[in-house]
């Protein structure tokens, strides 16, 4: 196979991975039941939150919207949201009417350690 039919797969591979990645919250993958270390406290985003929960009907448009100057390469809607202001120590999660404690627990988390998904 010559290089000019290679690189084009190679880059749609490197794309699928990258927006795997990017797109942690609209899936509830394997990773998310199993263990992880929390950040240490002098490494986190916030460690005394005001969390606030909100639910909505139409959770995965008011993410999308809410996170449009993010680098979002996939269409995905997500399952939640957690939108936070550091300097003020607030964090709101955005859910559906029905979310699981995985999807509640994984948005909490983010108040506390923002952008985990590296």
């Amino acid at each position: 196979m010559s290089s000019h039919h290679i690189l084009p797969r190679l880059y749609t591979l490197c794309m699928v991975w990258l927006a795997a990645l990017i797109s942690g919250c609209t899936t509830i993958g394997e990773v998310e039941y199993q263990a992880f270390t929390p950040m240490k406290p002098e490494t986190r985003l916030m460690n005394q939150v005001k969390l606030t929960w909100e639910v909505r009907e139409d959770v995965g448009d008011f993410c999308m919207r809410a996170q449009k100057n993010q680098a979002n390469l996939t269409q995905v809607k997500p399952l939640a949201c957690a939108m936070w202001v550091a300097a003020t120590n607030e964090c709101k999660v955005v859910t559906g009417p029905n979310p699981n404690h995985v999807v509640l627990g994984h948005e909490v988390r983010h108040c506390f350690e923002g952008h985990f998904h590296r």
